[in-house]
């Protein structure tokens, strides 16, 4: 397939809705896991009928699939990625993305139609280490999320052209360096690095004298208690031109454990970001990008804790998360799309709507389509009734605008507070200067 030359937006996905969502709203690439070897284990992943599929709706719609191949493997387990190599090769992925350096040369040996994808988990922060595994294979390297911008543009400057530099741009960070951990697997025996995190890093910590084994001292670190290890999340949305102009070539979202509704949202986001970003630099504006307020606030109405801009400016490092353990979650799917006609949207419900409830439709490459719901809501046997209040029950309701069948609709849970944003790029200026 021909390579991309604009920069590729590259969404996660933990099963087969889940690519063919972020597919249809803008990725160029998805990065997902068969059954084994992929470092998550908590969403579904993909059988191999579902890859199959996968590639196939990727392909016809110019889009291509990455599997995930970056587990520390143990010696048991070498035969059986050789085999699950050659089978990926057979179904006709377009990369594997490894962190092992063995795994790469057997997939080289194995597969070499395949690309070979360096994973964030082999701690790439040099432009040495980077050369080296170009000379040895690498199409592509997934540099540390621990670099700052200086280092990005470094690392580009002293590389091949033709090696592609993919850096993180939005999702949940490690506390440890590039994911590479052993606390959840000290703590409950579940290994990180063969993808069943425990996610020990989140929990309130407490302090607990031995001859007392029952009490439980809080540490105290704020009024919240002591989330000693809680990284914030990342959000580059408003500073990809910064980041592309360093040199990144793909965007990567994290987020392969996370549902449809995020995966879709971040990746419009994020495509029509980098489109606004290439329409901007093809005009001969080289200043920085400014982005619509609508397209600055879709990272909000996702799951996500706190955001930050990770390491990428020295300034304003990546910092800790101490008043909760879980994510924000102020937004909420309320339905699907089945149908419109004649002035009416029929949907599968998710969560309860109500008479006066504001709405959002979520349509690919384009702003959201906000909508109060009248008091005219209708069961699935044209009943009128008074709230859209049974999941996965067929509801309709009055809606002018055509909707297409499989778009999301989403709402602010009730009372739910609007979060406060964090490192704006007018912010970060300020200190810049």
């Amino acid at each position: 397939m021909p390579r991309r030359h604009r920069p590729e937006v590259l969404a996660p996905a933990g099963n087969l809705e889940t690519v063919k969502l972020a597919i249809d709203y803008g990725a160029d690439s998805v990065y997902c896991a068969g059954k084994m070897f992929g470092m998550r284990t908590a969403p579904k992943n993909l059988s191999y009928e579902d890859l199959q599929e996968a590639v196939r709706y990727a392909h016809a719609r110019g889009a291509r699939i990455f599997i995930t191949c970056n587990v520390l493997p143990t010696n048991p387990e070498i035969e059986g990625i050789q085999q699950y190599i050659s089978d990926l090769a057979d179904i006709g992925v377009d990369a594997v993305i490894v962190s092992d350096i063995g795994v790469m040369m057997m997939a080289h040996r194995v597969a070499p139609q395949l690309e070979i994808h360096i994973s964030t988990q082999a701690g790439v922060v040099n432009y040495l280490a980077a050369n080296s595994l170009y000379e040895l294979g690498a199409k592509r390297v997934v540099l540390a999320r621990e670099l700052s911008l200086d280092a990005v543009r470094a690392i580009r400057k002293n590389t091949p052209p033709d090696l592609d530099i993919e850096c993180f741009v939005h999702g949940s960070m490690c506390m440890a360096f590039s994911g590479r951990c052993l606390i959840s697997q000290h703590m409950t025996g579940r290994d990180a690095n063969h993808g069943d995190c425990a996610q020990s890093c989140r929990w309130k910590y407490s302090v607990v004298e031995e001859r007392r084994p029952n009490e439980f001292y809080p540490i105290e670190q704020t009024e919240h208690g002591a989330y000693l290890f809680n990284s914030q999340d990342m959000n580059m949305l408003e500073h990809i031109d910064d980041l592309i102009d360093a040199g990144a070539t793909s965007l990567k979202i994290e987020g392969r454990a996370k549902s449809a509704l995020y995966s879709a949202v971040v990746t419009n986001a994020y495509k029509m970001a980098t489109n606004l970003y290439v329409e901007q630099r093809e005009a001969g504006d080289f200043g920085h990008l400014e982005l619509p307020e609508w397209l600055k606030e879709e990272p909000f109405k996702v799951v996500h804790r706190p955001y930050c801009t990770a390491f990428y400016y020295p300034e304003n490092p990546a910092g800790q998360e101490t008043e909760r353990g879980g994510y924000i979650n102020d937004w909420q799917m309320v339905g699907d799309v089945l149908s419109w006609e004649d002035g009416r949207v029929t949907f599968k419900a998710k969560n309860k709507i109500i008479p006066g409830h504001t709405i959002e439709f979520v349509r690919p490459g384009v702003q959201p389509y906000v909508l109060t719901v009248d008091d005219d809501i209708w069961d699935g046997n044209g009943v009128k009734v008074e709230a859209a209040n049974h999941p996965t029950h067929i509801f309709s309701l009055p809606c002018p605008e055509p909707m297409p069948a499989g778009t999301p609709m989403r709402a602010p849970k009730l009372a739910a507070k609007k979060p406060v944003r964090q490192f704006r790029k007018e912010d970060l200026l300020k200190t810049q200067e």
